[in-house]
């Protein structure tokens, strides 16, 4: 029978009832149900990650189907680290489950975009400009260049071609040097976590042409810029899994459940075993809700307030009861033993650079700008206030030869 008949026949399927009429028994095709199951059927099962923009690089089974992907599950064959810490599976979050949609999205970007308004100065410049001078040309006149600034913020991007839009860039980097030095060349390549040669290649670019090479934590934003600028390093800390071994965690300038969703069960987990939680956010994040105590700074004060914490630290810890290991330890791996010259603000001295080689007295200074040595920081040694050059310190590793220390002597210009 046609379908157009099962529907007119619908309410005459029934062919018998059971439980008192609750029940019943009808005739009718059921293939309806082959879609549902046809939704989840598949040809193969890989293993993959998330890896654009995310560092947790969870695993997870991608179902496939004609080689596209039909849906996703996370993995749970992460071996135990240690009996006495929770599994670290499953990991995984909302974002990741959902990212196979994405690939299809009419949203994703999969040609070079170029502001509309740029395109079209740009292909206008260059009937009668090689590509350097098309730059200047739009970069460097005002009534030019506000035409396509002011459009920023509003969309209108065209599809261009990958040679145009390698030339805009090339073009871009040529003039900047020429004009301004290769200093000012400042970019950001992908996060290792989503690809090695692709995060090399971008680095290496910028190293060999002198140009900047930002981490792409300025690109998110999100790193705690003292890492860096004590310890050298990137977040080099213990993994995860180590706060279910801390007694006290405090969670400051990052919401974990959130945007480390793969690693928060450690630091909700650890909370079974009488740890301490304290959360510092201005706003009720959802860490706020795992804490014990819930500290919340009026918002642009936190930086005074773990500035203040840090004071009472060295205050109580460190200057009226100093420590063998502490004071070892800042030696070896922080920046705090680098000198660091005063500069003069009306009645007031206020810190400015660190103190380097090429600040000292002229005959010293000459012969270590001659010797490839302007970058060397100074440290003063544990026995003399004369100085010395750390062997890690920035230059070292820019200068020819091995030397790791040079003796100087403090008088500064």
């Amino acid at each position: 029978m046609s379908h157009f008949l099962d529907r007119l026949n619908f309410l005459g399927k029934v062919k018998s009832t059971f439980a008192d009429g609750h029940g019943a028994v009808v005739n009718e095709d059921r293939q309806w149900e082959n879609a549902y199951r046809q939704r989840w059927q598949h040809d193969k099962i890989v293993r993959s990650t998330h890896g654009v923009n995310c560092t947790g690089s969870c695993s997870w089974k991608v179902y496939v189907k004609n080689g596209l992907i039909t849906w996703e599950t996370q993995q749970t064959d992460y071996p135990r680290t240690r009996p006495d810490l929770p599994n670290h599976e499953p990991r995984g979050c909302p974002r990741g489950a959902s990212y196979s949609w994405y690939v299809y999205s009419a949203q994703r970007v999969k040609y070079p975009m170029i502001r509309g308004h740029l395109a079209r100065l740009w292909r206008e410049a260059r009937k009668s400009m090689g590509p350097v001078e098309a730059r200047q040309h739009i970069s460097q006149n005002p009534q030019v260049a506000k035409q396509y600034k002011s459009k920023r913020g509003q969309g209108g991007f065209v599809r261009a071609d990958w040679d145009e839009a390698n030339e805009i860039i090339a073009a871009a980097n040529a003039y900047t040097i020429k004009n301004f030095g290769p200093d000012r060349v400042v970019g950001f390549s992908p996060i290792p976590a989503m690809s090695m040669i692709s995060y090399a290649s971008g680095s290496r670019y910028l190293s060999l042409i002198g140009g900047v090479p930002l981490s792409f934590y300025d690109w998110y934003c999100d790193l705690p810029p003292a890492s860096p600028q004590i310890w050298g390093e990137q977040t080099d800390v213990a993994e995860s899994a180590d706060w279910y071994n801390s007694t006290y965690l405090m969670v400051w300038g990052s919401n974990i459940p959130m945007t480390r969703t793969p690693d928060a069960h450690f630091y909700t987990e650890v909370r079974y075993k009488g740890t301490k939680t304290v959360a510092v956010s201005a706003d009720f994040g959802e860490m706020a809700k795992f804490s014990d105590i819930w500290l919340a700074p009026k918002q642009g004060t936190d930086a005074a307030l773990a500035m203040a914490m840090g004071h009472v630290i060295f205050k109580e810890f460190h200057l009226e009861n100093p420590s063998a290991y502490f004071t070892d330890y800042i030696r070896r791996y922080t920046d705090m033993p680098m000198l660091v010259t005063l500069r003069q603000d009306g009645e007031r001295y206020v810190p400015d650079y660190f103190l380097r080689a090429s600040h000292l007295a002229d005959n010293l200074a000459r012969t270590t700008i001659r010797n490839g040595r302007l970058w060397y920081l100074m440290s003063p040694l544990a026995t003399s206030w004369r100085q010395l050059v750390p062997s890690a310190s920035a230059g070292v590793r820019v200068a020819s030869g091995t030397c790791s220390r040079t003796m100087a002597n403090p008088a500064v210009k």
